[in-house]
């Protein structure tokens, strides 16, 4: 896949059509590849795995127990938010294992989704200090599982030590309208901050 056209906002010569380069990252388990899928408006590109023996001790499932597939690659998605803006969704793979990809994965990103799972917010703690060092404005979305304590957002935001100007939401990223409101307030961070000219409405 060529991600060159990802480089930089692009608009095209009449004024048309806006493509942003935005990732969806997070720890292991939070959600990631269900967020791609569920607001895509194309079918996802997705590189899960079947999690086997081999990865005992690697992969560790403390909290998701369940889990039985892994990215080991990337997640491909687009939505388009209106007539002028579409966003290509980059998931990253959660796993330690797999960090070495990301580097390559937020070349051109204008911003990024950073998914938290409140019964395990350790596991993001890398995705948060990636988005530090890489420069990329970011939110947290706090993925509601069935069996998540609801928490104060300044709890959170103090556990994660990330800045008041960050926006913190809650979703699901099971629902498509939950998940597309987050990428909207992706893109209104954004707007208010580095990109004043990306259209919401």
């Amino acid at each position: 896949m060529d991600f060159k056209g990802f480089d930089h906002p692009d608009r095209q010569p009449d004024g048309g059509t806006r493509s942003v380069k935005v990732m969806i990252a997070g720890g292991f388990g939070t959600g990631k590849t269900t967020m791609v899928r569920s607001v895509s408006d194309i079918r996802p590109l997705t590189t899960e795995e079947t999690l086997t023996q081999a990865s005992a001790g690697v992969d560790h499932l403390i909290g998701v127990t369940d889990k039985q597939e892994t990215t080991v690659s990337l997640d491909f998605g687009k939505i388009g938010i209106n007539d002028r803006l579409v966003l290509y969704l980059f998931g990253t793979p959660g796993q330690e294992r797999f960090w070495f990809l990301w580097n390559g994965l937020f070349k051109g990103a204008l911003g990024a989704v950073v998914l938290v799972d409140t019964r395990r917010l350790a596991s993001s703690f890398r995705a948060v200090e990636e988005m530090e060092r890489q420069n990329v404005p970011f939110v947290i979305a706090l993925n509601v599982f069935p069996d998540s304590e609801e928490h104060p957002v300044e709890e959170i935001r103090d556990a994660l030590d990330i800045p008041a100007h960050t926006p913190v939401v809650a979703f699901d990223a099971r629902d498509r309208a939950s998940s597309r409101d987050v990428l909207i307030a992706l893109i209104q961070h954004l707007k208010d901050r580095t990109a004043p000219s990306l259209e919401l409405r």
